[in-house]
């Protein structure tokens, strides 16, 4: 099994997410972001698209305002979650913005706990003991997340569809199911991950 890029500093050409980032590097504030998936799976993107298998993934990029929500007061747990189970700092920032906008308290319509929302019967695996105690949160829907990247090889919109939907969501339909709030969450992280990695 290939390990983790995002815990692999140097990143083997024809990975989507290296494409991904330097495209993204490379962006003005407010590009427009397509993207297409090949024959053998693997995802493309691109600011300026060559062919019309191309599809808009990103309208632009978010926004600012309203960006003070506490969005830092966290850091130290996430940078020390991420250090410690090789998930990059920004995606994990990113997943904890999309599911509760960091609020630790947060509890959704399904049962989903804490800043990483997650799911009562999870708990005990995740070691998470007090869902709503901000650093066992973190570390556990780290935890998770990790071994969902590990799981699909790498291919973090897999990863986010699963963390969104559960991962036999996405066994059966091999890629993103075609479920409208799972194909928005991942748009969502997506644009919070590079929001943050180049902010």
């Amino acid at each position: 099994m290939r390990t983790s890029i995002l815990n692999n500093p140097i990143w083997r050409p024809g990975t989507w997410i290296a494409v991904f980032l330097m495209v993204l590097l490379a962006l003005p504030a407010a590009a427009d972001i397509y993207m297409y998936i090949d024959s053998q799976g693997v995802m493309h993107f691109t600011n300026a698209p060559t062919s019309s298998d191309y599809r808009i993934y990103i309208k632009e990029r978010p926004k600012r305002q309203g960006i003070q929500m506490d969005a830092d007061r966290f850091d130290r747990y996430i940078d020390e979650a991420a250090g410690l189970h090789g998930v990059d700092f920004p995606l994990l920032k990113a997943v904890i913005r999309a599911e509760s906008a960091f609020d630790p308290k947060a509890v959704s319509k399904k049962g989903a706990l804490g800043l990483m929302q997650i799911m009562p019967a999870n708990l005990e695996a995740f070691s998470v003991y007090d869902p709503f105690d901000p650093w066992q949160n973190i570390m556990g829907g780290a935890r998770y997340l990790k071994a969902l990247i590990q799981r699909f090889d790498g291919q973090v919109p897999l990863a986010l569809a699963a963390y969104n939907a559960g991962p036999r969501a996405v066994d059966t339909h091999r890629g993103i199911p075609p479920i409208a709030e799972t194909e928005a969450y991942v748009k969502k992280v997506m644009k919070f991950f590079y929001l943050y990695k180049n902010g």
